[in-house]
This record gives structure tokens, sequence and C-alpha cells, in this order.
């Protein structure tokens, strides 16, 4: 079963490393979604939706609503601010129930990836 929490944030950043109109300095509304697996316990629940809300938004909502993302991370691009956000909340969100299992940005409406517990052991066993 998987228990789903998002977030909205608003937040700039630059593409240095990319030639193309997202090297200049642009802002987005970012939609993020964190996806928790697990099982009910005794009380029914994965993990309390609380809980959840009060860990990413002093983890990571409080650090990047209006915030300059490059501060933050080198090059944030849609897929290293996700895999920033997994192994930030990945020890966080584990209980003896559930663990993390991916993480969704959104940059625009239409446009998001994902990070996912398969991605992140590939990254350190590869």
């Amino acid at each position: 079963m998987i228990l789903r929490r998002e977030f909205t944030f608003d937040a700039a950043h630059r593409l240095m490393q990319y030639h193309g109109k997202c090297e200049k300095l642009h802002g987005h509304t970012y939609r993020m979604s964190v996806d928790i697996k697990g099982r009910p316990d005794d009380e029914g629940m994965i993990m309390d939706f609380v809980r959840v809300k009060e860990i990413v938004g002093a983890e990571i909502i409080s650090k990047f609503d209006h915030a300059y993302l490059n501060d933050i991370i080198p090059q944030p691009s849609a897929e290293n601010i996700a895999r920033y956000v997994f192994e930030k909340l990945d020890p966080l969100l584990e209980g003896p129930n559930c663990s993390l299992d991916a993480v969704r940005v959104w940059e625009t409406e239409r446009s998001s990836v994902i990070f996912s517990r398969d991605d992140m052991n590939e990254a350190r066993n590869g």
C-alpha cells in the first residue's frame, strides 16, 4: 500500500550546465509528492499524515520555499531536486511498517520526475 502526501513551494533556480532558456534565472511553483510504502499498523495507518507534513515541512519546504535552489543543490534540475529530497527524507520517513518509496517533483503542470527506491539502490550500487 502507498501513502502519498503532496506539497507545493515557490523557488528560483538556474541550470548553469544547460544551454537553453533554463540557464537564465527563473522560478517555478513546484509541486512535490512523497510516497511511503508500507502496511497499516495497529491504528490502521501506514504513517500519520500530520507527521509526514511536519517532517517534510521542516526538512524540505522550509528550506526550499522562496529560495534560490542553486544555494542548496549545485545543478537544481527536477531530477536532482527529486534525488536530493529522497536522500534527505529517506531516514526520517522510515518506520517499523513503512519506508520512503518515491519522491515526485513537478516543475510544470505537465512535466515531472520520479526518483524511487530502485533509483536510490542503483545509485548506491552503480
